[in-house]
């Protein structure tokens, strides 16, 4: 491959959909109110495509630096690792994607709310900053919190939590409905979370050896899986249970359609380890993203 195609592959495309899945699910929330507008919501889907990328490209960074990334890590090789990519190439992407992030972070808050300077925008400017804080934190620095088991908590805050409940904000700003829109946010972080999870447990050993001390290590192999089946069931349950208050057609739980593919996914997990999960990661992504998409459509309905 040449330089510009490892560049590309650096950025983690088949993670990038299911980045964008709390966008989509936080947003459609919002059309039953009548509160919805698309260029706020390609704004936000920019947004939270380039801090998935620059948490992808600090990940790959940071893992090279600690020695995880090596010739027993069971997933595909990295641009970086392969020295197809300087340390330099990976600052600059990094910088790059932030400022985009930045740009379009703002434009989406303006967008949105129609200035930069007012309670609103102060919370999901905050929530902005944050955001790109955790993603660098993630595994680079003296005391990543990735290597502590903390990583999970961070997909679940940002992926799920803030990306649903700050798109859902974004179209409709009342504070006292976000207690409610935390049920589906929790479900659609649960699943992000348990693509970290299956990720995790995949490189389970190779993590324990390099000192990166995932969730998946501490628990050991057995007991990751039941945290896992607890992370797509959980996510089962909330948003069923939001549906069920927020009841007003059948079509609301339209998302059920999605089952078969989550079933399938439980039962490879239940049998697999090592290398024979790595195909779980796409499957649970897009399993994740149909999910949202079927519930975006049923609330159109």
């Amino acid at each position: 491959m040449n330089k510009l195609a490892y560049r590309i592959q650096s950025l983690r495309p088949r993670t990038l959909p299911l980045s964008v899945s709390g966008i989509i699910l936080g947003s459609f929330l919002a059309y039953p109110s009548g509160n919805f507008s698309w260029p706020v919501f390609g704004l936000a889907l920019l947004t939270t495509l380039c801090l998935q990328i620059v948490s992808n490209l600090a990940n790959d960074l940071g893992d090279m630096r600690h020695g995880t990334d090596n010739e027993n890590r069971l997933g595909p090789t990295r641009a970086l690792q392969a020295g197809a990519l300087s340390v330099k190439d990976y600052r600059r992407m990094i910088a790059g994607f932030c400022l985009l992030a930045i740009f379009f972070g703002i434009s989406l808050i303006y967008k949105a709310f129609g200035c930069l300077f007012c309670s609103n925008s102060y919370i999901l400017l905050c929530g902005g900053a944050l955001a790109i804080l955790a993603a660098l934190g993630y595994t680079l620095g003296t005391r990543p919190y990735g290597y502590r088991g903390l990583g999970d908590v961070f997909v679940f805050l940002f992926f799920g939590l803030l990306s649903t409940c700050g798109s859902y904000f974004l179209m409709r700003p009342v504070l006292s409905e976000i207690p409610l829109i935390l049920l589906p946010a929790s479900g659609a972080g649960f699943f992000i979370t348990g693509v970290l999870n299956v990720n995790n447990m995949r490189d389970r050993e190779n993590d324990a050896a390099c000192g990166k001390h995932t969730i998946a290590v501490k628990l050991g192999l057995h007991k990751a899986k039941i945290y896992h089946f607890g992370l797509i069931i959980g996510g089962w349950l909330l948003m069923t249970i939001y549906s069920s208050i927020t009841f007003d057609s059948l079509w609301n739980f339209l998302y059920i359609l999605s089952l078969p593919l989550f079933i399938r996914h439980l039962y490879c997990i239940a049998q697999g380890e090592g290398r024979a999960l790595d195909p779980q990661l796409k499957f649970l992504s897009i399993s994740t993203l149909a999910f949202c998409i079927l519930a975006a459509i049923g609330l159109c309905l």
